[in-house]
């Protein structure tokens, strides 16, 4: 498929700046892949449509304050810097993200903090945008970790709202947010809420917990037509020897298999063996999936409603049909469902 056929005209007044009051009160659309029917419900009522054995996937993985604001040294230039991953602990190395990129050479030094508190060296440039910052701290790892932190930002995207406050730190993170290491939300978990899983554990209906550290990739722009000449980036993926026996026991008992977001199906099909079923793993995934694709483990998605050409729409479009997921999405226009991650969600079964 190409690039072109995930276009659609996104108005700026459809992407949701702010989540609804209750995580579980945002609206659902239910789309049935095999006959098209559409319908209008709201989150909490996902739970009519799974039963006793049904497993949800989700992802457990933490938002890290990963957007800072700094100054390149001598010409006190504006910057940006995302943090993607951590490399070394003893020796403060980051993989990180700067923007504006142009003129941030090897040796320069970038500052933090309104009193310049925090201080990096550029130590590689890896890609056009990529580099490697090494902070100069000399204090223990735990103060380092925090100060940083301390000086950072919820990392919600531009295009959602420009600047983040207090309410984001929360309203960006899932309930279950356990392991560090994404910098963005797995935007699909965003909706459940304790109330839900208490409903949940009444219908005898499973939840399984895996972690994808969710990076930038995501929102990357696809600059090629054929899509099968993009490279996504690679994101960190732990599935447990638990989780992985829960997940194929419930697919061997004829349950449902329920992935929400993006990233979990990604990690669920990443590793899949030759009688489908996955296997406990902790690796780096790229896997790009656009229709069309045969799946072997979700029985059902949750998802948000994405951009236009977004890597994740065409996951979604995989799974429930291109010309169906694309009807859909006019629909949810139509309807005035909200995009983004704290927009609406939409089941697909």
């Amino acid at each position: 498929m190409k690039l072109s056929q995930f276009n659609f005209e996104l108005p700026q007044e459809k992407i949701a700046t702010e989540p609804t009051r209750w995580r579980d009160e945002c609206r659902l659309l239910v789309l049935h892949k095999d006959s098209g029917e559409i319908e209008h419900r709201q989150f909490k009522n996902i739970i009519d449509y799974f039963g006793k054995g049904d497993n949800f996937v989700l992802n457990d993985t933490k938002v890290i304050p990963a957007k800072l604001y700094g100054k390149k040294e001598k010409t006190e230039a504006d910057i940006v810097v995302f943090l993607l991953r951590e490399l070394s602990k003893e020796q403060r190395l980051w993989d990180v993200i700067v923007e504006p990129a142009r003129k941030i050479r090897i040796g320069n030094k970038l500052y933090f903090g309104e009193d310049d508190s925090m201080v990096a060296e550029v130590i590689d440039n890896t890609t056009s945008r990529g580099r490697t910052l090494r902070f100069l701290y000399d204090g223990p790892y735990e103060e380092f970790k925090q100060a940083l932190y301390a000086l950072g930002h919820t990392p919600v995207p531009e295009w959602v709202k420009e600047e983040t406050d207090e309410s984001d730190v929360e309203n960006y993170q899932t309930i279950f947010a356990a392991n560090e290491g994404a910098v963005s939300a797995p935007a699909a978990g965003l909706h459940f809420s304790r109330e839900l899983f208490n409903r949940m554990i009444l219908k005898d209906i499973d939840k399984t917990f895996i972690t994808v550290h969710m990076g930038m990739g995501y929102f990357r722009s696809v600059d090629v037509e054929d899509l099968s000449k993009h490279k996504m980036d690679g994101e960190r993926m732990i599935i447990t020897r638990e989780a992985a026996d829960k997940i194929n026991a419930t697919k061997r008992a004829g349950h449902k298999v329920v992935a929400c977001g993006v990233t979990v199906i990604r990690a669920l099909e990443t590793y899949v063996t030759t009688n489908k079923e996955i296997k406990d793993n902790d690796m780096w995934t790229n896997k790009f999936i656009f229709p069309p694709y045969e799946f072997s483990i979700p029985d059902a998605i949750v998802s948000n409603f994405h951009l236009p050409q977004s890597t994740m729409l065409m996951t979604v479009a995989a799974f429930g049909g291109y010309t169906k997921v694309m009807n859909a999405y006019r629909v949810a226009l139509e309807e005035g469902y909200r995009f983004g991650p704290y927009g609406d969600a939409m089941l697909i079964i």
